[in-house]
Protein backbone atom coordinates (compact mmCIF):
# COMPACT_ATOMS: atom_id res chain seq x y z
CA UNK A 1 0.00 0.00 0.00
CA UNK A 2 1.90 3.05 -1.26
CA UNK A 3 0.83 6.54 -0.29
CA UNK A 4 1.16 9.39 -2.75
CA UNK A 5 3.30 12.24 -1.49
CA UNK A 6 4.48 15.55 -2.85
CA UNK A 7 8.19 16.08 -3.38
CA UNK A 8 9.19 18.39 -0.56
CA UNK A 9 12.77 18.70 -1.79
CA UNK A 10 11.89 21.61 -4.08
CA UNK A 11 11.33 24.13 -1.30
CA UNK A 12 14.09 26.62 -0.41
CA UNK A 13 14.42 28.38 2.93
CA UNK A 14 17.18 30.21 4.74
CA UNK A 15 17.94 27.10 6.80
CA UNK A 16 21.53 25.92 7.07
CA UNK A 17 20.27 22.37 7.64
CA UNK A 18 18.32 22.52 4.39
CA UNK A 19 21.43 23.68 2.50
CA UNK A 20 23.52 20.88 4.05
CA UNK A 21 20.97 18.23 3.07
CA UNK A 22 20.35 19.53 -0.45
CA UNK A 23 24.10 19.66 -1.09
CA UNK A 24 24.18 15.92 -0.36
CA UNK A 25 26.17 16.13 2.89
CA UNK A 26 25.46 13.70 5.72
CA UNK A 27 23.82 15.95 8.33
CA UNK A 28 24.83 15.97 11.98
CA UNK A 29 22.48 17.73 14.40
CA UNK A 30 22.43 18.12 18.17
CA UNK A 31 20.08 18.92 21.02
CA UNK A 32 19.86 21.50 23.80
CA UNK A 33 17.34 21.34 26.62
CA UNK A 34 16.38 24.79 28.00
CA UNK A 35 16.87 25.34 31.75
CA UNK A 36 14.29 24.99 34.52
CA UNK A 37 14.47 28.73 35.06
CA UNK A 38 15.45 32.04 33.46
CA UNK A 39 19.20 31.40 33.72
CA UNK A 40 20.62 32.53 30.36
CA UNK A 41 24.11 31.36 31.35
CA UNK A 42 22.79 27.80 31.50
CA UNK A 43 21.84 27.98 27.80
CA UNK A 44 25.17 29.58 26.87
CA UNK A 45 27.09 26.90 28.77
CA UNK A 46 25.25 24.12 26.93
CA UNK A 47 25.71 25.89 23.58
CA UNK A 48 29.50 26.23 23.89
CA UNK A 49 30.53 22.61 23.08
CA UNK A 50 28.03 22.45 20.19
CA UNK A 51 29.53 25.32 18.19
CA UNK A 52 31.12 24.13 14.97
CA UNK A 53 30.20 20.54 15.82
CA UNK A 54 26.60 20.31 14.57
CA UNK A 55 24.65 21.70 11.62
CA UNK A 56 21.66 22.57 13.78
CA UNK A 57 20.54 22.14 17.39
CA UNK A 58 17.07 21.11 18.58
CA UNK A 59 15.65 23.34 21.30
CA UNK A 60 13.19 21.22 23.23
CA UNK A 61 9.70 22.41 24.24
CA UNK A 62 8.83 21.60 27.87
CA UNK A 63 10.39 18.16 27.39
CA UNK A 64 9.04 15.32 29.55
CA UNK A 65 6.15 17.69 30.36
CA UNK A 66 8.34 19.65 32.79
CA UNK A 67 8.22 23.46 32.82
CA UNK A 68 11.30 24.99 31.20
CA UNK A 69 12.33 28.22 29.49
CA UNK A 70 10.26 28.48 26.31
CA UNK A 71 11.71 26.88 23.21
CA UNK A 72 11.56 30.05 21.10
CA UNK A 73 13.32 32.10 23.79
CA UNK A 74 16.15 29.58 24.21
CA UNK A 75 16.35 29.37 20.39
CA UNK A 76 17.00 33.11 20.19
CA UNK A 77 19.84 32.76 22.71
CA UNK A 78 21.22 29.90 20.61
CA UNK A 79 21.21 32.13 17.51
CA UNK A 80 23.06 34.81 19.45
CA UNK A 81 25.64 32.17 20.43
CA UNK A 82 26.24 31.17 16.80
CA UNK A 83 24.05 28.07 16.55
CA UNK A 84 21.19 27.37 14.16
CA UNK A 85 18.19 26.27 16.25
CA UNK A 86 15.47 23.81 15.45
CA UNK A 87 12.45 25.25 17.25
CA UNK A 88 10.40 22.43 18.73
CA UNK A 89 6.66 22.92 19.13
CA UNK A 90 4.36 20.48 20.94
CA UNK A 91 0.61 20.21 20.49
CA UNK A 92 0.03 19.58 24.20
CA UNK A 93 0.31 23.18 25.38
CA UNK A 94 -1.25 25.47 22.74
CA UNK A 95 -4.28 25.87 20.52
CA UNK A 96 -4.01 26.75 16.84
CA UNK A 97 -4.15 30.52 17.46
CA UNK A 98 -1.22 30.45 19.88
CA UNK A 99 0.72 28.11 17.59
CA UNK A 100 0.35 30.33 14.53
CA UNK A 101 1.22 33.43 16.54
CA UNK A 102 4.37 31.78 17.94
CA UNK A 103 5.39 30.53 14.48
CA UNK A 104 5.18 34.07 13.06
CA UNK A 105 7.10 35.49 16.01
CA UNK A 106 9.81 32.84 15.82
CA UNK A 107 10.31 33.40 12.10
CA UNK A 108 10.39 37.17 12.55
CA UNK A 109 13.30 36.73 14.97
CA UNK A 110 15.36 34.59 12.57
CA UNK A 111 14.33 31.02 13.40
CA UNK A 112 14.27 28.96 10.21
CA UNK A 113 13.60 25.35 11.33
CA UNK A 114 10.67 23.91 13.25
CA UNK A 115 9.97 20.41 14.58
CA UNK A 116 6.32 19.44 15.05
CA UNK A 117 5.59 17.10 17.96
CA UNK A 118 2.60 15.83 19.93
CA UNK A 119 4.45 16.26 23.24
CA UNK A 120 4.85 13.95 26.22
CA UNK A 121 1.55 13.60 28.09
CA UNK A 122 1.29 15.97 31.04
CA UNK A 123 0.67 13.09 33.48
CA UNK A 124 4.37 12.19 33.14
CA UNK A 125 5.57 15.66 34.19
CA UNK A 126 5.52 17.92 37.22
CA UNK A 127 2.04 19.34 36.50
CA UNK A 128 -0.01 16.15 36.01
CA UNK A 129 -3.30 18.03 36.49
CA UNK A 130 -2.55 20.52 33.71
CA UNK A 131 -5.09 20.64 30.91
CA UNK A 132 -3.76 19.07 27.73
CA UNK A 133 -4.76 21.21 24.76
CA UNK A 134 -4.12 18.94 21.72
CA UNK A 135 -6.29 21.24 19.58
CA UNK A 136 -4.55 19.77 16.53
CA UNK A 137 -2.17 16.82 16.30
CA UNK A 138 1.42 16.76 15.02
CA UNK A 139 0.43 15.78 11.48
CA UNK A 140 -2.11 18.62 11.32
CA UNK A 141 0.56 20.97 12.71
CA UNK A 142 2.90 20.05 9.84
CA UNK A 143 0.10 20.68 7.33
CA UNK A 144 -0.79 24.00 8.98
CA UNK A 145 2.78 25.32 8.78
CA UNK A 146 3.04 24.17 5.16
CA UNK A 147 -0.18 26.07 4.36
CA UNK A 148 1.18 29.19 6.10
CA UNK A 149 4.48 28.89 4.21
CA UNK A 150 3.45 27.78 0.74
CA UNK A 151 -0.02 29.34 0.40
CA UNK A 152 0.59 32.35 2.64
CA UNK A 153 -2.63 31.65 4.51
CA UNK A 154 -3.63 31.06 8.10
CA UNK A 155 -5.47 27.85 8.93
CA UNK A 156 -8.68 29.91 8.98
CA UNK A 157 -8.07 31.00 5.38
CA UNK A 158 -7.00 34.64 5.82
CA UNK A 159 -3.93 35.97 3.99
CA UNK A 160 -0.64 36.27 5.91
CA UNK A 161 1.35 39.49 5.63
CA UNK A 162 4.81 37.93 5.40
CA UNK A 163 4.57 34.09 5.38
CA UNK A 164 7.01 32.14 7.60
CA UNK A 165 9.46 30.38 5.24
CA UNK A 166 10.32 27.57 7.64
CA UNK A 167 12.04 24.23 6.98
CA UNK A 168 9.46 21.85 8.47
CA UNK A 169 10.40 18.81 10.52
CA UNK A 170 8.47 15.98 12.13
CA UNK A 171 9.34 13.08 14.39
CA UNK A 172 9.08 9.34 13.81
CA UNK A 173 9.33 6.37 16.14
CA UNK A 174 10.30 3.27 14.15
CA UNK A 175 10.15 1.14 17.30
CA UNK A 176 6.59 1.58 18.56
CA UNK A 177 3.83 -1.00 18.35
CA UNK A 178 2.34 -2.11 16.10
CA UNK A 179 5.62 -1.99 14.17
CA UNK A 180 4.01 -2.68 10.77
CA UNK A 181 2.10 0.61 11.00
CA UNK A 182 5.14 2.76 11.75
CA UNK A 183 6.04 3.40 8.11
CA UNK A 184 2.47 4.46 7.27
CA UNK A 185 2.55 7.07 10.04
CA UNK A 186 5.80 8.33 8.49
CA UNK A 187 4.05 8.48 5.11
CA UNK A 188 1.25 10.63 6.57
CA UNK A 189 3.79 13.14 7.89
CA UNK A 190 5.58 13.26 4.54
CA UNK A 191 2.24 13.72 2.79
CA UNK A 192 1.36 16.55 5.19
CA UNK A 193 4.55 18.38 4.18
CA UNK A 194 7.47 17.34 6.42
CA UNK A 195 10.73 18.40 4.77
CA UNK A 196 12.79 16.36 7.23
CA UNK A 197 12.22 13.67 9.86
CA UNK A 198 14.07 13.06 13.11
CA UNK A 199 13.59 9.63 14.67
CA UNK A 200 13.38 8.41 18.24
CA UNK A 201 16.70 7.29 19.77
CA UNK A 202 17.78 4.16 17.93
CA UNK A 203 19.16 1.19 19.83
CA UNK A 204 17.37 -1.63 18.00
CA UNK A 205 19.32 -1.72 14.74
CA UNK A 206 17.33 -4.69 13.40
CA UNK A 207 14.05 -2.75 13.53
CA UNK A 208 15.72 0.38 12.12
CA UNK A 209 17.10 -1.54 9.12
CA UNK A 210 13.63 -2.97 8.41
CA UNK A 211 11.86 0.39 8.88
CA UNK A 212 14.21 2.27 6.56
CA UNK A 213 13.90 -0.53 3.97
CA UNK A 214 10.12 -0.10 4.06
CA UNK A 215 10.50 3.68 3.73
CA UNK A 216 12.84 3.20 0.75
CA UNK A 217 10.45 0.71 -0.88
CA UNK A 218 7.56 3.20 -0.54
CA UNK A 219 9.66 6.01 -2.03
CA UNK A 220 9.40 8.12 1.13
CA UNK A 221 13.15 8.70 1.44
CA UNK A 222 13.07 10.42 -1.95
CA UNK A 223 10.51 12.91 -0.62
CA UNK A 224 11.90 13.76 2.81
CA UNK A 225 15.25 13.71 4.62
CA UNK A 226 15.52 11.19 7.45
CA UNK A 227 17.85 11.88 10.37
CA UNK A 228 18.21 8.97 12.79
CA UNK A 229 18.30 9.67 16.52
CA UNK A 230 21.43 8.45 18.29
CA UNK A 231 21.90 8.63 22.07
CA UNK A 232 25.15 7.54 23.72
CA UNK A 233 24.55 5.62 26.94
CA UNK A 234 26.39 7.10 29.93
CA UNK A 235 26.07 4.04 32.16
CA UNK A 236 24.39 0.71 32.79
CA UNK A 237 21.88 2.52 34.98
CA UNK A 238 20.89 4.81 32.11
CA UNK A 239 20.55 1.85 29.73
CA UNK A 240 18.27 -0.01 32.16
CA UNK A 241 16.22 3.14 32.84
CA UNK A 242 15.69 3.81 29.13
CA UNK A 243 14.79 0.16 28.55
CA UNK A 244 12.12 0.04 31.28
CA UNK A 245 10.93 3.56 32.10
CA UNK A 246 10.91 5.64 28.89
CA UNK A 247 7.77 5.24 26.73
CA UNK A 248 8.40 4.33 23.10
CA UNK A 249 12.01 3.29 23.69
CA UNK A 250 13.39 -0.06 22.51
CA UNK A 251 16.71 -1.06 24.09
CA UNK A 252 17.68 -4.65 23.17
CA UNK A 253 19.21 -6.92 25.83
CA UNK A 254 22.45 -7.08 23.82
CA UNK A 255 23.06 -3.35 24.39
CA UNK A 256 22.55 -3.72 28.14
CA UNK A 257 24.79 -6.79 28.27
CA UNK A 258 27.52 -5.03 26.32
CA UNK A 259 27.62 -2.09 28.73
CA UNK A 260 27.32 -4.45 31.69
CA UNK A 261 30.34 -6.36 30.38
CA UNK A 262 32.82 -3.52 30.92
CA UNK A 263 34.27 -1.93 34.05
CA UNK A 264 31.98 0.71 35.59
CA UNK A 265 34.53 3.44 34.83
CA UNK A 266 34.52 2.45 31.14
CA UNK A 267 30.75 2.24 30.65
CA UNK A 268 30.46 5.81 29.33
CA UNK A 269 33.24 5.17 26.82
CA UNK A 270 31.53 1.96 25.71
CA UNK A 271 28.29 3.90 25.24
CA UNK A 272 30.09 6.37 22.97
CA UNK A 273 31.71 3.49 21.06
CA UNK A 274 28.30 1.93 20.40
CA UNK A 275 26.95 5.31 19.20
CA UNK A 276 29.91 5.77 16.83
CA UNK A 277 29.41 2.26 15.42
CA UNK A 278 25.77 3.11 14.74
CA UNK A 279 26.70 6.38 13.01
CA UNK A 280 29.20 4.53 10.80
CA UNK A 281 26.46 2.14 9.67
CA UNK A 282 23.93 4.93 9.13
CA UNK A 283 26.39 6.76 6.87
CA UNK A 284 26.28 3.76 4.53
CA UNK A 285 22.57 3.00 4.85
CA UNK A 286 20.39 3.88 1.87
CA UNK A 287 17.69 6.43 2.69
CA UNK A 288 19.34 7.97 5.75
CA UNK A 289 20.40 11.60 5.27
CA UNK A 290 22.00 12.24 8.65
CA UNK A 291 22.12 11.64 12.37
CA UNK A 292 20.44 13.54 15.20
CA UNK A 293 22.71 13.22 18.24
CA UNK A 294 20.80 13.40 21.52
CA UNK A 295 23.56 13.59 24.12
CA UNK A 296 21.13 14.04 27.02
CA UNK A 297 22.65 16.48 29.53
CA UNK A 298 26.00 15.45 28.05
CA UNK A 299 26.60 18.31 25.62
CA UNK A 300 30.28 18.57 26.64
CA UNK A 301 30.86 15.13 25.08
CA UNK A 302 29.58 16.17 21.64
CA UNK A 303 33.03 17.29 20.32
CA UNK A 304 34.54 13.93 21.27
CA UNK A 305 31.67 11.98 19.70
CA UNK A 306 31.78 14.11 16.53
CA UNK A 307 35.54 13.50 16.24
CA UNK A 308 35.36 9.75 16.93
CA UNK A 309 32.43 9.33 14.51
CA UNK A 310 34.33 11.09 11.71
CA UNK A 311 31.79 13.90 11.46
CA UNK A 312 34.34 16.74 11.50
CA UNK A 313 34.90 19.22 10.03
CA UNK A 314 31.32 20.17 9.28
CA UNK A 315 30.77 21.39 5.72
CA UNK A 316 30.27 25.09 4.98
CA UNK A 317 27.41 25.78 2.57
Amino acid sequence: MAMSTENTHEFKSGSNLEKILKAGHFAFTGELGPPRGANVEHVIEKAMPLKGMVDMVNITDNQTAMVRMSSWAAALIAIREGLEPNYQMVCRDRNRLAMQADILGAYAHGIRNILCLSGDHQQFGDHPNAKGVFDIDSIQLVAMIKKMRDEGKFLGGAEIDGPPRLFIGAAANPFGDPFEWRVYRLAKKVQAGADFIQTQCCFNMTKMREWIKQANDMGLTEKTYILVGVTPMKSLGMAKYMATKVPGMDVPDEIIKRIQGVDKKKQADEGITIACEQIAEFKEMKGIAGVHLMAIEWEHKVPEIAERAGMLPRPKV
